[in-house]
Parts: C-alpha cells; structure tokens; sequence
C-alpha cells in the first residue's frame, strides 16, 4: 500500500467510526497497521478509537507504537497520558502528560505570536 492508500483507509475508517461503527474502523486501522507498520497516523487513529471503546489494553499498545515512531508528536503523548490515567497510573500519566506541554510550549516558542511581520 502507498502512503495514500494508507490515508485513505484511515479517512474510510475515521467516517466509520464517527458514523457509529467503531468496529469497522478498528478492523481497517488493524489492517493498516499489518500493512503498514511504519504508519503514525494509523497506529494513533486506531489508540483513539480503541480508547474510546475502552479496550485500555489495546489502546495502549496501538499508542506505545505511534510513540515508538514519534516520540516527540505532542498529540501522542497526550493520547498516552489519557489512557494512563484510564488505567490508574497516575505517575505514567503525568510524565505523558508534561512531556504534552513540553513539547507544546517548544512548538509556541518556534512560532512567535503579535509581533509585527519581518521581526523573528
């Protein structure tokens, strides 16, 4: 499968799941996964619907390999931090959960706000 193949069956199963079939969606993502192993944003999709379907577990795993390929993405470290705190782990959630903000903050400092256009 090509990297747009990919996006397309991501998108396929984004539409499954927000139309109320979450287990169409997660058989697709666990497909693209298979496929594509180096895919982030399948891996991500599928921790998001897996969390939203409470299978912590598998929800979980789906995220550790997301972060394994981006350990700097912010949006996955902020998936890990709500399936910790799901799980109890409140220690685990937190490290998640800062290194979130840390990397949210690193990204507002690469990207300056209210200043006039020209100044860096």
């Amino acid at each position: 499968m090509t990297p747009e193949d990919i996006e397309g069956v991501i998108d396929d199963a984004t539409f499954d799941y927000s139309m109320g079939d979450a287990a169409s969606a997660v058989a697709k993502l666990s497909q693209a996964t298979a496929v594509a192993p180096e895919s982030f944003a399948a891996w991500h999709a599928l921790a998001e619907i897996q969390f939203s379907q409470r299978d912590l577990d598998s929800a979980l795993r789906a995220a550790e390999r997301a972060h394994a390929l981006r350990p700097d993405d912010t949006f996955i470290n902020t998936t890990l931090s709500r399936i910790w705190m799901e799980r109890g782990d409140k220690q685990a959630a937190e490290k998640y959960g800062a290194q979130a903000r840390i990397l949210s903050w690193k990204d507002q400092l690469k990207k300056p706000q209210g200043q006039p256009d020209g100044i860096s």
